[in-house]
């Protein structure tokens, strides 16, 4: 992984925020908070909270929560800050493999779509085991297959073929690249959590159109930064041909398509040093 897997900024932010949220995040945002709030935690950590929509859900449905929402990217933050204003909320940007917060501080660490992105999974399961109080929840998410997530794959195979001797492979590599549940499993035990709970959950990924669809897909996520890279000024071109294949597969709008993600629940593993 390299540090553009983890550029959002410029106009990334808005561009994720206005296209992705509604297509791919807020469903399963809604069901995290769900679960999220069953566990009555009243002291809640977010990572990776990226522009807030599962920050967003989680203040809608714990009123009585406090409530830490990080992210690596302060643009990202700033996103959720400037839609979020809540008493019980406060953004802060940090590191989830080095958070800055004392053991034993949380009930409940949320991170919806954001381990795939960390170089070193296991610390940041360390982490979260570390922060977390005794009888804590890791609540997560990551995507299942991108071959069972048709959007971004015929997106990302549209982009692709323009760039036949390099194709730009983003979400194959990053987003859509921590899948496999066995393995999944074995870092959280090596890391020091019981056997997780790990449930593929189906959510339709709705938006208006296959062009706000691929301007979501391309230019705010850094597949754009790859596209750039291969074809200095083809950002729009790349753009433009994802937009014309979700159109013969998906129809021009509006696009409603399955999606799928697994949902992970795990508490740390009964007398484990939380050192």
């Amino acid at each position: 992984m390299s540090a553009a897997d983890v550029d959002f900024a410029g106009s990334v932010p808005g561009l994720y925020d206005l296209h992705l949220r509604p297509m791919l995040f807020e469903p399963y945002a809604e069901d995290m908070a769900a679960r999220a709030a069953a566990t009555g935690a009243r002291s809640i950590l977010e990572t990776a909270a990226g522009t807030g929509v599962v920050t967003a859900a989680l203040a809608a449905l714990l009123p009585d929560a406090e409530l830490i929402a990080t992210d690596l990217n302060q643009p990202m933050l700033d996103v959720a800050a400037a839609r979020i204003a809540s008493p019980r909320v406060r953004f802060r940007q940090a590191d989830a493999l080095a958070l800055p917060f004392a053991g034993g501080t949380f009930d409940l660490l949320v991170c919806q779509f954001g381990l795939m992105f960390f170089p070193d999974r296991v610390a940041a399961f360390r982490e979260a085991r570390r922060v977390l109080r005794p009888g804590g929840v890791l609540l997560f998410s990551t995507w299942n297959r991108i071959e069972d997530n048709p959007v971004t794959r015929i997106a990302a195979a549209a982009v692709a073929a323009l760039f036949p001797e390099r194709p730009p492979d983003f979400f194959e590599r990053v987003p859509f690249g921590y899948h496999d549940k066995a393995r999944i499993a074995a870092e959280l035990r090596e890391a020091g959590f019981a056997a997780p709970d790990i449930e593929t959950v189906a959510k339709r990924s709705r938006i208006g159109s296959a062009c706000e669809a691929a301007l979501g897909l391309c230019q705010g996520t850094p597949l754009g930064m790859e596209i750039e890279q291969r074809g200095p000024g083809r950002l729009d071109e790349a753009t433009e041909a994802a937009a014309a294949a979700l159109a013969r597969v998906l129809g021009a709008g509006p696009i409603d398509a399955p999606m799928s993600a697994h949902v992970v629940r795990a508490s740390p593993q009964a007398g484990v040093n939380q050192s």
